[in-house]
């Protein structure tokens, strides 16, 4: 995990100092910030391979400034918030961030995330045997340099957002469950994944899809899960 900055944005000192600890203790740079407007600055200052973002913040919230980092950088985005309900976790997976953990969080559990966020990112790339272009009726997956097009159109899609379209593509045609999806893409067993797993399939439709009600190319299969239809 070395060579790897993380940014924490945290208006509590403690917490962004114990966070701190936890990832210098994994070889990781922590770059810190008390907002969103700061984490901004700091983002434009720094190379940021990841962020934690803590949502109830003066200034510019977590919510707010998640949405304006994904207007430019894909960079892996954990909410981090004490509000443990599923309307606000779906709230932050919405505007664009890969992943959400609770107030008092697991030190242990954070950490995991944020190395399964970066492998991903960092590290993994593509899948195996997968440098070809793909296109499927003018939906183009272009694997070494991680980029979704329509029509010649690039897409912004978020880390998350892009392994999901890497694995419907490079499998066009196979039906994978809600299950089969979050444990491939986000390389962790499956629990209570539905809404986490709908809520980017949505996202994903609205930036690919003409119609995101009639879709195209990303169809559901009812009781079993999602495609991409050659």
């Amino acid at each position: 995990m070395n060579d790897y900055q993380v940014l924490v944005v945290d208006d509590e000192k403690e917490i962004r100092d114990a966070i701190e600890i936890y990832l210098k203790n994994e070889g990781i740079t922590v770059i810190k910030a008390k907002d969103g407007i700061e984490a901004i600055d700091k983002l434009n200052e720094h190379e940021i391979h990841l962020i934690i973002l803590d949502v109830m913040m003066p200034r510019l919230d977590g919510i707010s400034t998640t949405f304006k980092i994904r207007e430019q950088k894909n960079i892996p985005i954990i909410i981090l918030s004490a509000k443990s309900e599923d309307t606000d976790k779906i709230l932050g997976l919405q505007v664009g961030a890969d992943d959400y953990v609770t107030k008092p969080f697991n030190p242990l559990e954070l950490i995991a995330r944020v190395k399964s966020q970066l492998r991903r990112y960092v590290k993994l790339g593509t899948y195996d045997g997968m440098e070809q272009v793909i296109d499927i009726r003018g939906l183009t997956l272009e694997p070494s340099a991680k980029r979704v097009t329509v029509n010649g159109e690039e897409v912004k899609l978020t880390p998350i957002e892009y392994k999901i379209c890497e694995l419907l593509m490079t499998h066009a045609g196979r039906v994978f469950s809600i299950h089969d999806i979050y444990e491939r893409v986000w390389n962790e067993p499956c629990y209570n994944a539905e809404n986490t797993v709908a809520v980017h399939i949505r996202k994903i439709r609205e930036k690919i899809e003409i119609d995101p009600k009639n879709p195209r190319y990303l169809k559901v299969v009812w009781g079993i899960g999602y495609k991409i239809e050659k």
